[in-house]
Protein backbone atom coordinates (compact mmCIF):
# COMPACT_ATOMS: atom_id res chain seq x y z
CA UNK A 1 0.00 0.00 0.00
CA UNK A 2 1.05 3.54 -1.11
CA UNK A 3 1.66 6.20 2.17
CA UNK A 4 -1.74 7.53 3.31
CA UNK A 5 -2.90 10.41 1.03
CA UNK A 6 -4.64 11.98 3.86
CA UNK A 7 -1.07 12.07 5.98
CA UNK A 8 0.47 15.08 6.36
CA UNK A 9 3.66 15.47 3.79
CA UNK A 10 6.96 14.59 5.66
CA UNK A 11 10.59 15.96 4.88
CA UNK A 12 13.56 13.70 6.23
CA UNK A 13 15.99 15.95 8.51
CA UNK A 14 18.31 13.30 10.19
CA UNK A 15 18.32 9.85 11.05
CA UNK A 16 20.01 9.05 14.43
CA UNK A 17 21.48 5.24 15.69
CA UNK A 18 21.66 4.14 19.00
CA UNK A 19 23.31 1.04 19.47
CA UNK A 20 22.72 -1.08 22.58
CA UNK A 21 22.96 -4.28 24.07
CA UNK A 22 20.20 -6.07 26.13
CA UNK A 23 20.81 -9.03 28.32
CA UNK A 24 18.61 -12.02 27.55
CA UNK A 25 16.09 -13.57 30.39
CA UNK A 26 16.88 -17.00 29.05
CA UNK A 27 20.69 -18.46 27.83
CA UNK A 28 19.43 -18.93 23.97
CA UNK A 29 22.10 -22.23 22.89
CA UNK A 30 21.93 -22.68 19.82
CA UNK A 31 23.48 -25.45 17.44
CA UNK A 32 25.68 -22.39 16.39
CA UNK A 33 26.62 -21.16 19.85
CA UNK A 34 24.86 -19.60 23.07
CA UNK A 35 23.13 -16.27 22.68
CA UNK A 36 23.40 -14.34 26.33
CA UNK A 37 23.02 -10.72 24.80
CA UNK A 38 21.10 -9.14 21.82
CA UNK A 39 23.11 -5.98 20.20
CA UNK A 40 20.22 -3.81 18.95
CA UNK A 41 20.53 -0.55 16.79
CA UNK A 42 17.84 1.84 17.71
CA UNK A 43 16.89 3.85 14.79
CA UNK A 44 14.76 7.19 15.08
CA UNK A 45 14.01 8.86 11.76
CA UNK A 46 13.48 12.77 12.38
CA UNK A 47 11.76 14.83 10.02
CA UNK A 48 11.14 18.71 9.49
CA UNK A 49 7.84 18.33 10.72
CA UNK A 50 8.57 16.99 14.35
CA UNK A 51 7.15 13.74 14.01
CA UNK A 52 10.23 11.06 14.38
CA UNK A 53 9.97 7.57 12.94
CA UNK A 54 11.01 4.46 14.96
CA UNK A 55 12.66 0.95 14.61
CA UNK A 56 15.34 -1.18 15.93
CA UNK A 57 17.45 -3.83 14.02
CA UNK A 58 19.08 -7.11 15.60
CA UNK A 59 22.92 -6.29 14.87
CA UNK A 60 23.94 -10.89 15.53
CA UNK A 61 27.58 -9.00 16.73
CA UNK A 62 28.61 -5.91 18.86
CA UNK A 63 31.28 -5.42 15.86
CA UNK A 64 28.40 -4.94 13.08
CA UNK A 65 26.93 -1.96 15.10
CA UNK A 66 29.46 0.82 13.76
CA UNK A 67 29.19 -0.59 10.57
CA UNK A 68 25.55 -0.14 10.31
CA UNK A 69 25.63 3.05 11.83
CA UNK A 70 28.14 4.25 9.06
CA UNK A 71 25.71 2.92 6.85
CA UNK A 72 22.64 5.00 7.91
CA UNK A 73 24.51 7.92 7.83
CA UNK A 74 25.61 6.95 4.39
CA UNK A 75 21.81 7.25 3.82
CA UNK A 76 20.78 9.96 5.89
CA UNK A 77 23.36 11.90 3.27
CA UNK A 78 21.37 10.38 0.18
CA UNK A 79 17.73 11.03 1.39
CA UNK A 80 18.05 13.91 3.61
CA UNK A 81 16.17 17.28 2.54
CA UNK A 82 13.56 14.29 0.22
CA UNK A 83 9.58 13.28 1.47
CA UNK A 84 8.78 10.28 3.39
CA UNK A 85 8.41 7.60 0.68
CA UNK A 86 9.32 4.29 1.25
CA UNK A 87 9.13 2.31 -1.55
CA UNK A 88 10.21 5.46 -3.79
CA UNK A 89 13.43 5.22 -1.33
CA UNK A 90 13.90 1.59 -1.16
CA UNK A 91 14.18 1.30 -4.79
CA UNK A 92 15.83 4.33 -5.45
CA UNK A 93 19.00 3.20 -2.83
CA UNK A 94 18.72 -0.30 -4.34
CA UNK A 95 20.54 1.69 -7.69
CA UNK A 96 22.75 3.43 -5.29
CA UNK A 97 24.00 0.27 -3.80
CA UNK A 98 24.32 -1.47 -6.42
CA UNK A 99 27.77 -2.07 -7.07
CA UNK A 100 28.30 -2.70 -3.20
CA UNK A 101 25.01 -4.99 -3.37
CA UNK A 102 22.01 -4.83 -1.34
CA UNK A 103 22.78 -7.64 1.19
CA UNK A 104 24.15 -8.01 4.59
CA UNK A 105 24.54 -4.86 6.65
CA UNK A 106 23.70 -2.97 3.54
CA UNK A 107 20.74 -4.21 3.45
CA UNK A 108 19.48 -4.36 7.36
CA UNK A 109 20.43 -0.91 7.15
CA UNK A 110 18.34 -0.15 4.57
CA UNK A 111 15.34 -2.07 6.44
CA UNK A 112 15.73 -0.02 9.63
CA UNK A 113 15.46 2.66 7.61
CA UNK A 114 12.45 1.82 5.77
CA UNK A 115 10.30 1.01 8.80
CA UNK A 116 11.43 4.22 10.32
CA UNK A 117 9.55 5.95 7.54
CA UNK A 118 6.44 3.98 7.43
CA UNK A 119 6.35 4.40 11.20
CA UNK A 120 6.68 8.42 10.63
CA UNK A 121 3.77 8.37 8.00
CA UNK A 122 1.75 6.04 10.37
CA UNK A 123 2.17 8.44 12.92
CA UNK A 124 1.59 11.69 11.17
CA UNK A 125 -1.71 10.27 9.58
CA UNK A 126 -2.94 9.59 13.50
CA UNK A 127 -3.14 5.70 13.08
CA UNK A 128 -1.55 2.25 14.30
CA UNK A 129 0.25 1.16 11.32
CA UNK A 130 -2.20 -1.82 10.88
CA UNK A 131 -4.52 0.88 10.26
CA UNK A 132 -2.52 2.75 7.64
CA UNK A 133 -1.85 -0.32 5.86
CA UNK A 134 -5.21 -0.56 5.09
CA UNK A 135 -5.96 -3.73 7.85
CA UNK A 136 -7.56 -4.12 11.44
CA UNK A 137 -5.93 -4.64 14.63
CA UNK A 138 -6.24 -8.26 15.29
CA UNK A 139 -5.50 -10.92 17.53
CA UNK A 140 -2.37 -12.69 15.94
CA UNK A 141 -1.38 -16.00 17.57
CA UNK A 142 1.89 -16.29 18.56
CA UNK A 143 4.72 -18.84 19.91
CA UNK A 144 7.20 -18.11 22.71
CA UNK A 145 10.83 -18.13 21.11
CA UNK A 146 12.16 -17.13 24.55
CA UNK A 147 13.84 -19.73 25.40
CA UNK A 148 14.48 -23.79 24.87
CA UNK A 149 18.11 -23.69 23.93
CA UNK A 150 20.51 -26.57 23.83
CA UNK A 151 20.90 -27.73 27.72
CA UNK A 152 20.67 -29.87 30.00
CA UNK A 153 17.32 -31.81 29.70
CA UNK A 154 16.22 -31.02 33.45
CA UNK A 155 16.51 -27.70 33.08
CA UNK A 156 14.75 -27.80 29.84
CA UNK A 157 12.11 -28.98 31.24
CA UNK A 158 11.63 -26.23 33.76
CA UNK A 159 12.33 -23.67 31.54
CA UNK A 160 9.38 -24.92 29.06
CA UNK A 161 7.08 -24.94 32.03
CA UNK A 162 7.87 -21.12 32.29
CA UNK A 163 7.46 -20.22 28.63
CA UNK A 164 3.69 -21.56 28.75
CA UNK A 165 3.38 -17.83 30.68
CA UNK A 166 0.98 -15.39 28.81
CA UNK A 167 -0.81 -18.60 27.75
CA UNK A 168 1.38 -19.30 25.06
CA UNK A 169 -0.42 -22.53 22.91
CA UNK A 170 2.84 -22.91 21.02
CA UNK A 171 6.66 -22.59 21.75
CA UNK A 172 10.09 -22.97 19.74
CA UNK A 173 12.86 -25.81 20.66
CA UNK A 174 16.12 -25.44 19.34
CA UNK A 175 17.93 -28.63 18.05
CA UNK A 176 21.07 -30.39 16.92
CA UNK A 177 22.68 -32.03 19.79
CA UNK A 178 25.29 -34.13 18.81
CA UNK A 179 23.35 -37.08 18.81
CA UNK A 180 19.83 -38.01 17.30
CA UNK A 181 19.34 -39.56 20.49
CA UNK A 182 19.71 -36.34 22.28
CA UNK A 183 17.64 -34.26 20.02
CA UNK A 184 14.71 -36.83 20.69
CA UNK A 185 15.70 -36.96 24.49
CA UNK A 186 15.44 -33.27 24.79
CA UNK A 187 12.04 -33.20 22.80
CA UNK A 188 10.69 -35.48 24.98
CA UNK A 189 11.68 -33.29 28.29
CA UNK A 190 9.96 -30.87 27.02
CA UNK A 191 6.59 -32.76 25.71
CA UNK A 192 6.72 -34.43 29.55
CA UNK A 193 6.59 -30.75 30.57
CA UNK A 194 3.52 -29.06 28.81
CA UNK A 195 -0.15 -29.88 28.01
CA UNK A 196 -0.50 -32.22 25.43
CA UNK A 197 -2.43 -29.87 23.35
CA UNK A 198 0.75 -27.08 23.37
CA UNK A 199 2.40 -27.07 19.89
CA UNK A 200 6.25 -27.60 19.68
CA UNK A 201 8.35 -26.16 16.53
CA UNK A 202 11.97 -27.40 16.31
CA UNK A 203 14.95 -25.32 15.08
CA UNK A 204 18.01 -26.51 13.91
CA UNK A 205 19.95 -23.50 12.58
CA UNK A 206 21.22 -24.72 9.78
CA UNK A 207 23.21 -27.44 11.67
CA UNK A 208 22.32 -30.45 9.56
CA UNK A 209 23.87 -31.84 6.31
CA UNK A 210 20.78 -33.32 4.11
CA UNK A 211 21.31 -37.32 5.23
CA UNK A 212 21.17 -35.63 8.97
CA UNK A 213 18.28 -34.23 8.25
CA UNK A 214 16.53 -36.73 6.98
CA UNK A 215 17.38 -38.92 9.48
CA UNK A 216 16.59 -36.72 12.14
CA UNK A 217 13.71 -35.57 10.44
CA UNK A 218 12.11 -39.17 9.84
CA UNK A 219 12.42 -40.06 13.93
CA UNK A 220 10.70 -36.52 14.01
CA UNK A 221 7.91 -37.45 12.63
CA UNK A 222 6.77 -39.22 15.02
CA UNK A 223 7.23 -37.11 17.78
CA UNK A 224 4.10 -34.74 16.70
CA UNK A 225 6.73 -31.31 16.09
CA UNK A 226 4.64 -28.49 14.59
CA UNK A 227 7.31 -27.44 11.91
CA UNK A 228 10.87 -28.40 11.30
CA UNK A 229 12.48 -25.08 10.68
CA UNK A 230 16.08 -24.49 8.84
CA UNK A 231 17.54 -28.23 9.26
CA UNK A 232 20.37 -28.11 6.51
CA UNK A 233 21.89 -24.47 4.83
CA UNK A 234 19.55 -21.98 4.80
CA UNK A 235 19.81 -20.87 0.55
CA UNK A 236 20.21 -25.03 -0.51
CA UNK A 237 16.39 -25.00 -1.70
CA UNK A 238 17.15 -28.25 -3.71
CA UNK A 239 17.79 -29.82 -0.45
CA UNK A 240 15.30 -28.84 1.28
CA UNK A 241 12.96 -29.36 -1.34
CA UNK A 242 13.66 -32.87 -1.44
CA UNK A 243 13.56 -32.95 2.73
CA UNK A 244 10.39 -31.28 2.22
CA UNK A 245 9.01 -34.32 0.15
CA UNK A 246 10.24 -37.13 2.05
CA UNK A 247 9.09 -35.74 5.65
CA UNK A 248 5.84 -35.75 7.00
CA UNK A 249 6.74 -32.61 9.25
CA UNK A 250 5.92 -29.10 7.69
CA UNK A 251 9.45 -27.99 6.62
CA UNK A 252 9.82 -23.98 7.80
CA UNK A 253 12.09 -21.77 5.96
CA UNK A 254 12.69 -17.89 5.65
CA UNK A 255 14.31 -15.94 8.45
CA UNK A 256 17.39 -15.90 5.96
CA UNK A 257 15.34 -14.98 2.78
CA UNK A 258 17.56 -11.73 1.08
CA UNK A 259 14.79 -9.79 -0.08
CA UNK A 260 11.18 -11.97 -1.87
CA UNK A 261 14.09 -12.42 -4.74
CA UNK A 262 15.16 -15.17 -2.34
CA UNK A 263 11.36 -16.40 -1.08
CA UNK A 264 10.62 -16.65 -4.87
CA UNK A 265 13.34 -19.15 -5.55
CA UNK A 266 12.72 -21.22 -2.02
CA UNK A 267 9.17 -21.20 -3.20
CA UNK A 268 9.71 -22.51 -6.94
CA UNK A 269 11.86 -24.93 -5.90
CA UNK A 270 9.33 -26.24 -3.28
CA UNK A 271 11.80 -25.93 -0.38
CA UNK A 272 8.91 -24.94 1.88
CA UNK A 273 5.49 -25.77 3.74
CA UNK A 274 5.95 -22.73 5.57
CA UNK A 275 7.50 -19.46 5.38
CA UNK A 276 8.98 -16.90 7.96
CA UNK A 277 10.58 -13.84 6.35
CA UNK A 278 12.70 -11.27 8.44
CA UNK A 279 11.79 -7.61 8.74
CA UNK A 280 15.22 -6.42 8.17
CA UNK A 281 16.19 -8.76 5.39
CA UNK A 282 13.37 -9.21 3.83
CA UNK A 283 13.61 -5.53 3.40
CA UNK A 284 11.35 -3.69 6.04
CA UNK A 285 7.92 -2.89 5.74
CA UNK A 286 8.28 -2.61 2.03
CA UNK A 287 9.86 -5.84 1.89
CA UNK A 288 7.37 -7.64 3.71
CA UNK A 289 3.88 -6.68 1.63
CA UNK A 290 6.23 -7.56 -0.92
CA UNK A 291 7.12 -11.08 0.57
CA UNK A 292 2.93 -11.50 1.91
CA UNK A 293 1.59 -10.79 -1.92
CA UNK A 294 4.33 -13.71 -3.04
CA UNK A 295 2.94 -15.89 -0.23
CA UNK A 296 -0.74 -15.70 -0.71
CA UNK A 297 -0.16 -16.01 -4.54
CA UNK A 298 1.45 -19.10 -3.27
CA UNK A 299 -0.96 -19.90 -0.68
CA UNK A 300 1.74 -20.06 1.79
CA UNK A 301 1.10 -19.58 5.66
CA UNK A 302 3.12 -17.27 6.61
CA UNK A 303 4.97 -16.18 10.14
CA UNK A 304 7.32 -13.78 11.43
CA UNK A 305 11.12 -13.58 13.03
CA UNK A 306 11.46 -12.04 15.44
CA UNK A 307 10.90 -8.10 16.01
CA UNK A 308 7.59 -8.68 17.59
CA UNK A 309 6.41 -5.19 17.53
CA UNK A 310 6.57 -4.42 14.42
CA UNK A 311 5.47 -8.09 12.84
CA UNK A 312 2.42 -7.82 15.50
CA UNK A 313 1.33 -4.99 12.62
CA UNK A 314 2.34 -6.64 9.53
CA UNK A 315 0.81 -10.21 9.87
CA UNK A 316 -2.25 -8.21 10.76
CA UNK A 317 -2.16 -6.73 7.37
CA UNK A 318 -0.98 -10.35 6.06
CA UNK A 319 -3.55 -12.62 4.20
CA UNK A 320 -1.96 -16.21 5.13
CA UNK A 321 -1.04 -14.82 8.25
CA UNK A 322 0.46 -17.86 10.86
CA UNK A 323 2.23 -17.38 13.84
CA UNK A 324 4.02 -14.43 15.16
CA UNK A 325 8.12 -15.43 16.79
CA UNK A 326 7.59 -14.04 20.32
CA UNK A 327 10.67 -12.74 22.10
CA UNK A 328 11.21 -10.05 24.93
CA UNK A 329 14.18 -8.81 23.66
CA UNK A 330 13.03 -5.05 23.15
CA UNK A 331 11.09 -4.97 26.24
CA UNK A 332 13.54 -3.64 28.24
CA UNK A 333 13.64 -0.45 26.15
CA UNK A 334 10.16 0.63 25.70
CA UNK A 335 7.05 2.57 27.22
CA UNK A 336 4.90 -0.34 26.16
CA UNK A 337 6.31 -3.63 25.59
CA UNK A 338 3.80 -6.06 23.82
CA UNK A 339 1.22 -7.59 25.38
CA UNK A 340 0.68 -11.75 25.30
CA UNK A 341 -2.32 -12.62 26.70
CA UNK A 342 -4.32 -16.16 25.74
CA UNK A 343 -1.57 -16.96 23.26
CA UNK A 344 -2.19 -14.02 21.02
CA UNK A 345 0.01 -10.70 20.38
CA UNK A 346 -2.37 -7.65 19.53
CA UNK A 347 -0.47 -4.41 17.80
CA UNK A 348 -0.49 -1.21 19.60
CA UNK A 349 -3.20 0.48 19.04
CA UNK A 350 -1.52 3.71 19.31
CA UNK A 351 -0.44 5.69 15.98
CA UNK A 352 2.57 4.37 14.47
CA UNK A 353 4.17 1.07 14.61
CA UNK A 354 4.15 1.07 19.10
CA UNK A 355 7.70 1.66 19.58
CA UNK A 356 8.49 4.57 22.09
CA UNK A 357 12.18 4.10 23.86
CA UNK A 358 12.64 4.90 27.82
CA UNK A 359 15.47 7.09 27.66
CA UNK A 360 16.52 5.78 31.11
CA UNK A 361 17.11 2.35 29.41
CA UNK A 362 18.64 3.61 26.44
CA UNK A 363 21.23 4.86 28.41
CA UNK A 364 22.11 2.25 30.63
CA UNK A 365 22.08 -0.27 27.97
CA UNK A 366 24.17 1.81 25.78
CA UNK A 367 27.50 0.62 23.67
CA UNK A 368 30.15 2.96 24.01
Amino acid sequence: MPPDKSAPALTIRAIRATPVEVPLTYVLGTSRGAVTKAPLLLIDLETEEGVTGHAYLFCYLRAAAPAMVSMLGEIETLTKGARVAPGEHWDNLAKRFTLIGVQGIVRMAMAGFDVACWDALALAAGLPLTVFLGAKCRPIPAYNSCGLGLMDKAALADEAEKLLAGGFGAMKLRLGYATLAEDIAAVHAVRKRIPGEVRLMVDYNQALSIDEALARGRALDKENIYWLEEPIRHDDYAGAAKIARELKTPIQLGENFSETYAMAAALDAGAADYVMPDLERIGGVTGWQRAAKLAAVNRVEMSSHLFPEVSAHLLAATPTCHYLEYVDWADVLLEEPLVISGGHATPSQRPGNGLRWKKDAVEHFRLR
